[in-house]
C-alpha cells in the first residue's frame, strides 16, 4: 500500500482531522498524482453533514476536483509520464460497457460511476478516498491534461462546477445568435456566464440580488435581470433560448420557464430535490425542461482545452489545507466568491 496524509472524518463526529491514508499500489494503468490544489464543493459539505446516515465505519476523505503532478505511473500507462500536470474530477471509473459509457457519458453509467470519494473501487471493493490529501491514485483514463497556461488553483473547480455547466451549453449549442440565461451567480453560475460568453452567446444573468449586477457584467454578462423586480422580470419574458438554472435552493421553476423563448429549454442543475410544475408553463411556447449532471470524459477534456484557449478559470479564494475547517464553515454561510480551493503544499505526499 502507498501511504499519504489527508483530511478525513469518521462517524459519528464527522470532523475533518489530519490522518494517514492508505492508497492502493499502482495497477498497470494507474497514475500516482501529487495533489497540489483541490476545490471545495457544497457536495463535500453535504457529505460531512450526512456522514452519520451512511452506516458503517468507512473513512470519508472529501475532494473531487483537483489538480496535481504525476509522480509515478503503471507499466501500461501511455498518455502520461512522470512530471505531467494533470486534473481529476468527480468520477474515477465506470463500467465502460453500457450505452452511456460507450457514448462518452461515463457520468451516467448504468452501473453507476465510481466516485472520487464515497464510492467503491470496482476491483477490490475498498472505499474511494478523495483529494483532500497529499496523493491520489487514479486510472489514467480518468485523468486529464491540465492547461499549463492557466493558474492551477483556479483550474481545479473546472473539474466539477465547470463541466457541469459546460455539457448543457454544448448540448444545446450555445453560441452566436443565441441568448443564454444563467440563474444564480455562485460556483456554477459564474462559470456558466464566462463559458457562454466565450462561446459567442448573448448572456443574461438572473438574480434576486441587485448588488450582483456589477460582478455579472465583469464576468461577461450582457444584461442582468433582477427577478424580485416585477418590471425587470417582465421585460425578459419569452426572451431566453437556453436558461441554465444553477440555484441550489427550492425555487419557482414556473417563473423561470416564463422567461424561456419559443422552443427554448430550461436546464435545471442546482437543485436536486422534488419540484412542482404547472404544465401550462411548458405548453405555452413548446418549452422543454431538462437537466444534466457532471460530465463524461470527452467533454471534460474538451472543456479544459477550451478554457486553456480562452483563458477561462474559476474565481477562487485559496486557503492552506490546514484551514479546511474555516473553508467548510464559510462555505456553509455562503461566504465565498466563488469557490474555495485548498493548497495542499502544506502536506507531505507520503505519510511515511
Amino acid at each position: 500500500m502507498r501511504s499519504t496524509t489527508g483530511y478525513g472524518a469518521l462517524r459519528p463526529e464527522g470532523q475533518l482531522t489530519l490522518r494517514t491514508i492508505e492508497r492502493r499500489e499502482l495497477r498497470p494503468d494507474d497514475l500516482a498524482v501529487r495533489v497540489t490544489y483541490c476545490g471545495v464543493c457544497f457536495t463535500d459539505l453535504s457529505a460531512l453533514r450526512t456522514l452519520s446516515d451512511r452506516g458503517g465505519d468507512d473513512l470519508l476523505v472529501p475532494g473531487h476536483e483537483f489538480v496535481g503532478e504525476v509522480v509515478a505511473a503503471g507499466t501500461d500507462v501511455t498518455r502520461f509520464r512522470v512530471g505531467d500536470q494533470v486534473a481529476v474530477g468527480n468520477i474515477v471509473d465506470s463500467c465502460g460497457a453500457c450505452a452511456m459509457c460507450r457514448a462518452g457519458q461515463e457520468n451516467f453509467c448504468v452501473q453507476f460511476p465510481t466516485l472520487t470519494y464515497g464510492g467503491r473501487d470496482r476491483h477490490d471493493g475498498t472505499p474511494t478516498l478523495g483529494g483532500f490529501s497529499g496523493e491520489y491514485v487514479v486510472r489514467e483514463s480518468f485523468a486529464y491534461h491540465r492547461p499549463e497556461n492557466l493558474d492551477p488553483a483556479a483550474v481545479a473547480p473546472l473539474l466539477c462546477a465547470g463541466v457541469t455547466v459546460w455539457e448543457p451549453l454544448r448540448r444545446w449549442c450555445a453560441g452566436p445568435g443565441m441568448t443564454v440565461g444563467v440563474a444564480g451567480l455562485g460556483g456554477l453560475g459564474h462559470l456558466a456566464v464566462r463559458l457562454a460568453k466565450a462561446l459567442g452567446a448573448r448572456v443574461v444573468l438572473l438574480t434576486r440580488t441587485p448588488g450582483k449586477s456589477a460582478d455579472a457584467r465583469k464576468l461577461g454578462a450582457d444584461d442582468v435581470v433582477v427577478t424580485t423586480d416585477e418590471h425587470d422580470l417582465a421585460r425578459a419574458v419569452s426572451s431566453i433560448d437556453l436558461l441554465i438554472d444553477t440555484i441550489s435552493a427550492p425555487h419557482d421553476l414556473g417563473q423561470l420557464l416564463r422567461l424561456v423563448a419559443l422552443d427554448g429549454t430550461l436546464c435545471s442543475l442546482g437543485y436536486l430535490g422534488p419540484i412542482s410544475l404547472e404544465t401550462m408553463d411548458l405548453l405555452v411556447g413548446r418549452k422543454s425542461l431538462a437537466s444534466a449532471g457532471s460530465g463524461g470524459r470527452p467533454s471534460t477534456q474538451e472543456l479544459l482545452d477550451f478554457c486553456g484557449e480562452h483563458g477561462i478559470t474559476a474565481d477562487v479564494e485559496v486557503l492552506p489545507s490546514a484551514q479546511v475547517a474555516t473553508a467548510m464553515r464559510r462555505l456553509a454561510a455562503n461566504d465565498v466568491r466563488y469557490r474555495f480551493v485548498l493548497d495542499l503544499s502544506d502536506l507531505p505526499a507520503s505519510g511515511a
